[in-house]
């Protein structure tokens, strides 16, 4: 089997050119919160199940602060996790 890794950077660009082109000439607006939104919940619940729910250990997978973590979970709605 052949498997090639596709880089983030790659997949980003091509949903944002998709993005655009979907939009058929409107201005878009807020485009960088939406991406954010978009990588940041998933890259916190696929750290946190790395981690078992540790939030102690996903701070330090992701370099941030335990309170930092705890603030972005809480604003995804994840706090039970």
């Amino acid at each position: 089997m052949n498997t090639q890794t596709v880089d983030i950077a790659q997949c980003i660009t091509q949903n944002l050119q998709q993005y655009f082109h979907a939009l058929e000439g409107e201005t878009p607006c807020n485009v960088y919160d939406m991406v954010l939104t978009q990588v940041e919940k998933p890259l916190l619940e696929c750290v946190m199940a790395q981690c078992g729910g540790n939030q102690s250990k996903a701070a330090a997978v992701l370099g941030l602060n335990r309170n930092t973590l705890r603030k972005k979970l809480a604003q995804y709605g994840m706090l039970g996790v």
